[in-house]
Formats: structure tokens, sequence, C-alpha cells
């Protein structure tokens, strides 16, 4: 069985080629090979390729920037992702796709099921609704995977830029008010391998979207306390004092693009129908601490 797999050097998709590896060929692109930045190209190499199975976990990520080029943003996350709803439907394949919960408008209080209504407020979560909308459209068999604030032990994100800052400052503020679900892209690659199979395993295994995250929810400032208090377990040396960590609002650390205040995702849905764990949030990121740290007390 052969398995495509775009945005392999990304953080996710550096997991997912571990995550699928036993479960067929997988043939894995990025840049320069593909270019989700030209629609056009995908179907040529979606049928030079010839899938069963097409994993998406490239994007345009760059949420701020988006503001600024709305148009690249929807082109990358709509109109490519259309494209390859509609190689997928014409072959049969199943396409397993990465959605966000910045297509919430982030009110309330309660987690988001996947029934509820959307509303983004900002030009990538705008980008990546449409994109969740293309695949519905074209009816292919799908599951779209909708997660929130990825991180990892390698690339671009929020604890590894924590980490660095605590080595450098001796006060750092982190907003205390937005609140969400910190996913490990390991434990997402994992739970996408587990889709896979099912849907290999079984034609009524239902196609839609499902909210894949740890369980639980914290703050921003509730990520940085636990990993910085992590670090400092495992004998990482921090220029950042106990409490120079300190809170504050999102109003106090403007930024282009709005976020959400509520970015909790209920995950009933896909523990239910695939069977997966969904661990607490703190679990997945004290291993991750515990990678990044590795020696620090030596």
């Amino acid at each position: 069985m052969r398995i495509l797999l775009l945005g392999s050097s990304g953080q996710v998709g550096y997991e997912l080629q571990r995550s699928l590896a036993s479960l067929g060929e997988v043939v894995a692109l990025d840049q320069p090979e593909v270019d989700l930045g030209q629609p056009a190209a995908l179907s040529t190499i979606v049928e030079s390729i010839a899938p069963v199975v097409i994993v998406n976990a490239a994007a345009y990520t760059a949420v701020d920037q988006a503001e600024k080029e709305p148009g690249l943003a929807h082109t990358v996350n709509a109109e490519s992702v259309e494209t390859l709803a509609r190689a997928a439907a014409a072959r049969g394949a199943l396409l397993v796709h990465f959605s966000t919960d910045y297509v919430y408008p982030g009110t309330g209080t309660r987690p988001w099921l996947e029934s509820d209504e959307t509303g983004p407020i900002n030009a990538y979560g705008r980008s990546k609704l449409a994109g969740d909308n293309a695949i519905a459209k074209f009816g292919c068999r799908h599951a779209i995977l909708r997660t929130s604030w990825v991180y990892a032990a390698r690339g671009k994100n929020f604890v590894r830029t924590i980490l660095r800052l605590a080595t450098e400052r001796d006060r750092l503020s982190v907003v205390d008010d937005q609140h969400g679900v910190p996913t490990a892209a390991s434990f997402l690659a994992d739970v996408a391998a587990r889709v896979v199979e099912h849907h290999l395993q079984s034609s009524t295994t239902p196609s839609g979207v499902f909210h894949t995250a740890p369980t639980g929810s914290t703050t921003w400032y509730g990520v940085a306390r636990a990993l910085l208090d992590r670090a400092r377990s495992r004998g990482m040396a921090l220029k950042l004092p106990h409490d120079g960590l300190v809170p504050c609002t999102t109003a106090e650390y403007p930024l282009p693009a709005a976020r959400p205040r509520n970015s909790r995702l209920n995950v009933d849905r896909v523990q239910q129908v695939f069977g997966v764990r969904c661990v607490d949030w703190l679990e997945d990121l004290n291993r991750v601490v515990d990678e990044l740290t590795e020696g620090a007390s030596r």
C-alpha cells in the first residue's frame, strides 16, 4: 500500500514518517518537490504516485503573516486542499488532513464539539475552514483531525521558544487568558496512523471532523509554568527565576491576528470511533521537555 505524505519536514510530518511506516510504503514529499502555493500541480503528483492514502500535513501556519497575505494563505490552506480532495475522490483514496481550533470563534468556556458552529476570527482560521469545507464538499473518504497548540522537540514552537528565552532573560510575560490544549506532534501522528489503519480495515468507518488533542486544558502561561518547572527539575540551568515568569492578558500582548480565548476541544468522538486514548496534556509535555533537556544535569 502506498501512502502519500505531504509536509514531511514539518513538526507533524516528521513524526508521521515514523508512525505511518508500519502501514505501507510512505512517499514523503515537501518543498521543493511539492508546492501548495501551486495547486494545479498537485493533481499530477497524486496521479503519478497513485496512493491509497493521502496524508496532508502541509499548511500555511504563519498566523500573523496571514493577515498580510490572506490570498496566499487561502491558496495553500483551501485551494490546494480542494485539489487534493478532488484527486482523492477520483482515485477512491482516503484523505487525512489536519485542521485547527482557530476555525472556532473562541467564545464561551466549554470545550468545542465537532458539531458546533464555526466562526474564525482571523485570516488563518478562515483559510483553514475553507479547506475543511472543500474536503466535505467533494465527498472523498476523509478524516479531518482538528487539533490545537501543536509543539514538538524539533522545529519552531512555543515550548522550544520558552525554553530558549528562559536561558536568556530574567523576566518573561506570557498570556494567561487564552485557554486551550497543548498537543504534541508525536501524539497527533500516532492518532493519524490509527485513523488510517481503522479506515483501511473497515469500509464503515465514518468520515468527518475529529477533534484530536490531549484531555484537559490550560493557558499559555500554564504551559510555560509547567514546562519550566519540569526543566528545572531535570537540572536545566535557566536565567529566568521562578518569579520571573509573569502572567499577562491578551490586551497586554497585542498581535496582528486575533486569537480565540477558548480553544478547548472535546475529544470524545475520536476516542469512541477509533479507540484511541487521549492522555492528559501534561503527560506528553513532560515527555517532550525530558527529551529536550536530556543530559541537562550532567
